[in-house]
């Protein structure tokens, strides 16, 4: 059988490996994904998952328990030798293996990109992954229990501080849901009013949220300050250290959360551990039909989708266009390649890769939201429930999608869960000091 390997278990990974298990017959391949997680994660939720709307595990789709016929190693890739038709996996327990495949399918996905900015690495996080987006929310909920025993003050103001850096789709839901997060907790927590709140989002270019048009981006500018926020354009984060924000405008403030949502930058294996053919923004080249090219034609065997590779976008006015890095591109297209894979084991020619983007929508907290499809642009609370009615449709599997719904119809009646376990990053704390509060 031919040995399938699909380097990254993120959306098109996932996809492609659970549509091969659909339409390949028995003994026609066998197919490996290598990932360092066991699950997949629906990021278009993590947002919701830091302001405490959706439940963690939700938003992470097991591997094991979907992918029944693939075999899974955990692990991640360090070297592609596509000459060699062989990978160097780092497994995540024991030494590095060579794995031999006869088809290769990069799906690695990008990583949280960042720049040399003083204390940056120190204070700040990311919000990429869930792990991530569960400590935004335990460290925002514990921040207020921290600031309701002190008087007002500096200290009370940093706790009460939220910076995100990043005025992408990830940077503004973000700052949207934790903003409505923060002002719903007023309601338990007398001893703070909206003075005492401070959120900041800071993005270096004139404008928020690139994907949609001038107009719907300056409105949810506007929308965000009248809701207590401030938006900093043409700004860019200068320092971080201790917690004390300097910006290019000269603007400084004192921040105990730094989100840092500024990007993303290829994945290693990618950028610097392989082999196959790269264009000069060091993106695997592909083309329609997903298959890697080279400069002599195509690269037999080789196959990619997702944030690592330039899939052209055949809807696209503007010659040369790429396909939008994002999630509603990269189900997709993983379920296109599965169906091209199947295609060229059976002496079949693959198919292009089009799609036709169904409009943009973003979650600007409980009850806000915006979305546009070309001159359509829809805003509130009709847009805020368009978007979770369209994530609800997408997120992977019937039982994801239950429990999703079931937590928001909960939420109704019940309110957001305002229960920090942050405790849970260090477990062990009360056994080792007899029960002893940590003074932090």
């Amino acid at each position: 059988m031919k040995h399938i390997l699909i380097v990254g278990g993120g959306y098109a990974g996932f996809y492609t490996a659970w549509k091969l298990e659909k339409q390949l017959r028995r003994g026609e391949a066998r197919v490996t994904v290598v990932d360092p997680r066991p699950y997949m994660t629906y990021q278009p939720f993590l947002p919701e998952v830091a302001a405490g709307s959706v439940e963690p595990r939700h938003v992470a789709v097991s591997l094991r328990s979907h992918l029944r016929r693939t075999r899974l190693i955990s692990g991640a890739v360090t070297n592609v030798d596509h000459h060699n038709h062989s990978v160097t996996v780092r497994p995540t327990a024991g030494e590095p293996f060579e794995l031999a495949y006869d088809i290769i399918v990069v799906t690695a996905g990008a990583v949280t990109r960042t720049f040399p900015i003083p204390g940056l690495g120190d204070v700040a996080i990311g919000m990429k992954n869930v792990e991530e987006a569960v400590s935004i929310r335990d460290r925002l909920l514990t921040a207020f229990d921290r600031a309701s025993t002190l008087p007002p003050g500096p200290e009370r103001q940093k706790l009460l501080t939220v910076t995100f850096v990043g005025g992408g789709f990830s940077g503004v839901e973000g700052f949207g849901e934790t903003l409505a997060l923060a002002t719903a907790l007023l309601r338990s927590y007398p001893e703070l009013t909206m003075d005492d709140l401070s959120f900041h989002l800071v993005e270096a270019q004139g404008r928020i949220l690139p994907e949609v048009t001038d107009k719907p981006g300056a409105w949810v500018v506007r929308h965000l300050e009248q809701r207590g926020g401030h938006v900093h354009l043409n700004s860019q984060l200068q320092s971080a250290e201790d917690g004390h924000v300097r910006l290019s405008t000269g603007e400084e403030y004192d921040s105990e959360l730094v989100i840092w949502t500024a990007g993303n930058a290829q994945n290693p294996v990618v950028a610097s551990n392989t082999d196959l053919p790269l264009d000069e923004r060091g993106y695997i080249r592909v083309r329609a039909d997903l298959r890697v090219e080279g400069p002599d034609g195509i690269v037999p065997d080789a196959w990619a989708a997702g944030d690592d590779a330039f899939v052209p976008d055949l809807t696209s006015k503007v010659p040369g266009a790429r396909a939008v890095p994002n999630a509603q591109h990269a189900v997709r297209q993983g379920k296109r390649l599965a169906a091209n894979l199947v295609a060229t084991l059976r002496g079949d020619a693959p198919r292009d890769y089009v799609h036709h983007g169904l409009g943009v929508v973003a979650t600007l907290g409980i009850g806000h939201g915006i979305f546009q499809y070309k001159g359509i642009v829809i805003t509130g609370p009709i847009a805020w429930l368009m978007h979770r009615g369209y994530h609800a449709l997408a997120v992977p599997t019937w039982e994801r999608k239950i429990r999703v719904v079931l937590v928001w119809a909960s939420a109704v009646f019940g309110g957001r869960d305002i229960v920090s376990l942050s405790a849970t990053t260090d477990p062990r704390h009360a056994f080792v000091s007899g029960g002893v509060p940590d003074a932090h």
